[in-house]
C-alpha cells in the first residue's frame, strides 16, 4: 500500500499533485495508492487517479491500518452490489427482449421479421459485450483486495472468499446461460409462429387474394361487376383479369329442429 499525501498548504504548494508525469505515475502503479493531499477541501488530479482518496494524511494512515473484518466486508459488500448489479442489468434486458417479442408478433412481413432479428442480434452482441465488461472489472476490483488482504496474510478467510466468489461466479454464468437460452428460444418460436401465419405462407398453399382497381380486397361478389379488371395475387406472382360475368351463390338455411 502507497500513501501520496501531503499536509495542508496553499495551492503552489499543493501544484505538484496536478502535474501530468505525477498522475500518470500513480495511474500505472501496480501498488495500490492512496491519494492524501492536502486537507479535506483540497482536490487535485492524483485524487482522481488514485485507488482512493483519503481527506487528510492522518485520514489515510487510519483507513490504510484498518483490520481484517472491514476489509472481508467491504468484499461481501462488492460481491452484494455486484449481483444486484447483474440482476437489475438482465431484468431490464429480459424486459427489452419481451418487448421486441410483442412487436414482432404484430408485424408479418418478411422484411420488418428481418430488421427486428437484426436488432435483436444487436442488441444480444452489446449484452454480451456488457456481461464480459462487467465481469471483468469485477475480476479486477476482486484482485486488487485479494492483494490487499495478501499484505496482511489472512489466509483462511481468504480462501473462504476466493471460493464464495468462484460459487457465484458460477452461479452467475449459469443465469445468464439460461435466460439466453430461453430468450433464444422464445425468439426461435416467434419467428416460427410468423412464418406461419405469413399471408406469403397461406398463398404458397395454393390461396389467392383478389383485388379491385382501387386496390381493395374483393370478399363479396356485389364489389364487382361485368367488365371490371381484377389483379389476383398469387404465391409467386400476380395475374390480371377482366370479369365476364357474376354469379352469386344461394345461401342455404337451416331448417328449425322442435
Amino acid at each position: 500500500m502507497l500513501i501520496v499525501g501531503r499536509g495542508g498548504g496553499s495551492l503552489e504548494d499543493l501544484w505538484s499533485f496536478n502535474d501530468e508525469r505525477v498522475a500518470r505515475a500513480i495511474f500505472a502503479s501496480r501498488i495500490p495508492v492512496v491519494s492524501a493531499v492536502g486537507h479535506e477541501t483540497d482536490v487535485t488530479i492524483a485524487d482522481f487517479v488514485a485507488d482512493l482518496r483519503a481527506p487528510t494524511p492522518s485520514a489515510a494512515a487510519e483507513i490504510v491500518s484498518r483490520n481484517q473484518q472491514e476489509l472481508l466486508r467491504q468484499i461481501q459488500s462488492a460481491q452484494q452490489r455486484l449481483g444486484m448489479a447483474m440482476d437489475y442489468y438482465l431484468a431490464n434486458r429480459n424486459r427489452r427482449f419481451t418487448q421486441l417479442f410483442h412487436r414482432l408478433q404484430q408485424q408479418h412481413p418478411q422484411l420488418r421479421l428481418a430488421r427486428q432479428q437484426t436488432m435483436l442480434e444487436r442488441l444480444r452482441q452489446r449484452m454480451n459485450f456488457a456481461l464480459d465488461n462487467q465481469l471483468k472489472r469485477a475480476a479486477s476490483r476482486q484482485q486488487r483486495v485479494l492483494q490487499r488482504l495478501n499484505q496482511q496474510n489472512p489466509q483462511p478467510r481468504i480462501y473462504r472468499a476466493q471460493t464464495r466468489i468462484q460459487q457465484l461466479e458460477y452461479r452467475l454464468a449459469e443465469n445468464v446461460r439460461a435466460r439466453l437460452s430461453a430468450t433464444r428460444e422464445r425468439f426461435g418460436n416467434a419467428v416460427t409462429h410468423l412464418e406461419a401465419v405469413s399471408p406469403l405462407s397461406t398463398l404458397a398453399r395454393g390461396y389467392s387474394v383478389t383485388t379491385a382497381t382501387d386496390g381493395k380486397v374483393l370478399k363479396q361478389t356485389r364489389q364487382v361487376k361485368a367488365g371490371d379488371v381484377l389483379t389476383t395475387r398469387l404465391s409467386d406472382g400476380w395475374v390480371e383479369s377482366e370479369v365476364k360475368g357474376v354469379t352469386t351463390a344461394k345461401k342455404t338455411r337451416r331448417k328449425k329442429t322442435d
